[in-house]
């Protein structure tokens, strides 16, 4: 559905993005990780055509995109981190009017309106105007505006900043039915668990470069940590960090106000040799808990910092 090949944008001698290349399959919830600027927002607007770029190739939908390219666009729904609504209208007449720049039928545009406002559970905000909405459904407004037309692609750029956790749950569980009914889905987020959560296939950039493409097992793969054990509350000396990290399979391990994290390779029996080795030299600790890779794991590793927001 969208090729982007070898794709270059300059700021003056900043590169934003160095020869950039992506492939997205039709049917795809495709979770785009990065820091602040590592290129996400940057190739969103170059795939959007609201920027121009130095050299390379976008095609969406086997078609290229230039910013005339309304045939394509129509096809597209975008939702930015930034709310974008108008204040003085409601929230019916948002949607309404978002939905009038692509559908010029007024029956069908107040079937799809609606579909729009019961998708987000808007019902009973309807003749509301933004001013007097908490920030959960400002979010669900803005994303019930970029989708009421019912696009075959939809950009979601980091859609659940500052909202609460029902609010966060309801817009994931929203993202999913749209996913269900048809549609491929750009997904930017700093929260991994929601990239976790939704995406089947997830890519990492930073320094306007992908690093890794795959799915979250696939990428998981990729790196050396099998294993991360915490310990809390507990009193590490030089002595014994150096003890631990000689320990088979460990090879990272960090130590901050009492809480040792240890990072081993994949291997039977990891947690069941630090602790004897604790035990033995009589060692007090509190908490206790092994984790699985996770994404943070795999952007630590391949970038070398956390992806934090």
């Amino acid at each position: 559905m969208i090729h982007i090949e070898n794709l270059v944008k300059r700021y003056g001698s900043l590169i934003a993005l160095d020869h950039l290349n992506l492939d997205i399959e039709e049917g795809e919830i495709f979770g785009l990780l990065g820091p602040n600027g590592s290129g996400k927002t940057t190739a969103i607007g170059c795939l959007l055509a609201l920027l121009k770029y130095d050299k390379g190739q976008i095609t969406v939908f086997g078609k290229e995109m230039h910013p005339d390219s309304y045939n394509i666009k129509k096809n597209i729904g975008v939702v930015m981190q930034n709310i974008a609504v108008f204040e003085q209208m409601s929230v019916w007449e948002n949607i309404d009017y978002f939905c009038g720049l692509y559908i010029k039928d007024k029956a069908k545009r107040k079937e799809l309106v609606e579909e729009a406002i019961r998708f987000t559970n808007l019902e009973d905000y309807r003749k509301i105007r933004p001013k007097k909405l908490s920030g959960g459904l400002l979010r669900r407004l803005n994303i019930a505006c970029g989708i009421v037309h019912k696009p075959k692609l939809i950009i979601l750029d980091e859609p659940t900043v500052a909202v609460d956790p029902q609010s966060r749950n309801k817009i994931l569980e929203g993202i999913l039915e749209l996913n269900k009914q048809g549609s491929t889905i750009i997904y930017t987020s700093h929260y991994m668990e929601e990239v976790e959560q939704i995406c089947s296939r997830i890519a990492i950039i930073d320094h306007g470069r992908v690093l890794a493409t795959g799915t979250k097992e696939e990428l998981k793969n990729m790196i050396k940590t099998g294993e991360t054990i915490t310990i809390e509350a507990i009193a590490a000396d030089d002595a014994l960090l150096a003890g631990l990290h000689a320990l088979p399979h460990v090879f990272d391990i960090t130590y901050e106000e009492q809480v040792l994290k240890i990072r081993l390779s994949s291997a039977r029996h990891n947690l069941v040799r630090i602790l004897n080795f604790l035990t033995e030299r009589d060692v007090s600790f509190g908490r206790v808990f092994s984790e699985l890779p996770t994404l943070n794991d795999v952007f630590l590793e391949i970038t070398g910092k956390e992806l934090r927001d």
